[in-house]
């Protein structure tokens, strides 16, 4: 799926909704529970409740690769189950040397069908150009995550060292403080792309922040999760990220897929999602 494709598919949809496939077996509703295509099925009807508020899947790789070879069989399913009408994207956290992630882009891409792929920019240029280099594919790179571990690299300030390069010391935020590394990461990153097959995943707790990555990246799209039960503000994340194509996609995972644990999941699915997209859409046109 290419950019225009998505644009239009938001505005048809009226919704800028990602719906996480985060399945966990041990969560299933308890009618489920032991059937061998638990997950599988699960994931079918997951996608037929939500589909008309979503334009997005989201598929995080680690649920699916814990259950060996019969995970990587249902994650592949789950991919073919996914129209082409939607954004399928791996959740994968990929990136390593160039061979290697070029065998990573082979996997995902290719034989799993998947339009985008989240990949981490730690390893530099070359471990994320092999991703780049699939037309009408995305590669959607680590910038300002959620959780707490994210002070511990991403917000560090990059100050010049005497001799040469750079020295990484602790954020002291306020006027005239030193480039961050997130920033530095998203001002590099953009000359390796384009908003055609870039996208930055960014936290929604981190909302506030939005304001600037926007001022970083005014025309790529940002995944971001974190809404629903991690307390991210889909409100706060509107206001901030929108831009002239939405240039959003607002990842919910648990907050939809396990709405209810008992045999009416899939109204209650649809529910939540139905309520996402409302309140996109007022969003959406309030922007416009």
């Amino acid at each position: 799926m290419n950019r225009q494709q998505l644009v239009t598919a938001i505005g048809q949809t009226k919704s800028y909704l990602c719906v996480g496939l985060d399945t966990d077996e041990t969560k299933l509703p308890a009618h489920l529970q032991g059937r061998p295509d638990a997950v599988l099925q699960f994931n079918h009807d997951m996608i037929k409740a939500t589909l008309p508020y979503c334009v997005a899947y989201k598929i995080n790789t680690a649920f699916y690769e814990a259950m060996g070879g019969r995970g990587w069989e249902i994650m592949e399913a789950t991919f073919r189950a996914i129209p082409d009408t939607h954004l399928k994207i791996a959740d994968a956290k990929r990136g390593d040397i160039g061979n290697t992630s070029s065998q990573y882009a082979r996997a995902f891409f290719e034989t799993m069908g998947a339009d985008a792929i989240t990949v981490a920019p730690y390893m530099g240029e070359d471990s994320i150009r092999p991703f780049l280099e699939y037309e009408n594919k995305w590669t959607i790179v680590l910038a300002l995550t959620s959780n707490k571990g994210s002070a511990d690299f991403q917000r560090m300030a990059l100050v010049p060292r005497a001799e040469s390069g750079l020295d990484l010391v602790p954020n002291l935020a306020g006027p005239g403080r030193s480039e961050l590394l997130y920033e530095k990461v998203i001002q590099t990153v953009n000359q390796w792309g384009s908003p055609e097959n870039l996208m930055y995943v960014v936290g929604a707790t981190q909302a506030h922040e939005l304001s600037h990555i926007r001022q970083l990246a005014p025309e790529h799209f940002l995944l971001v999760p974190g809404v629903g039960f991690q307390g991210g503000s889909l409100a706060d994340v509107s206001k901030h990220g929108l831009n002239a194509d939405a240039g959003l996609l607002v990842n919910a995972s648990r907050a939809i897929i396990y709405a209810s644990p008992h045999e009416d999941y899939l109204e209650a699915a649809a529910q939540i999602a139905a309520e996402y997209q409302t309140e996109m859409s007022a969003y959406l046109s309030a922007a416009s």
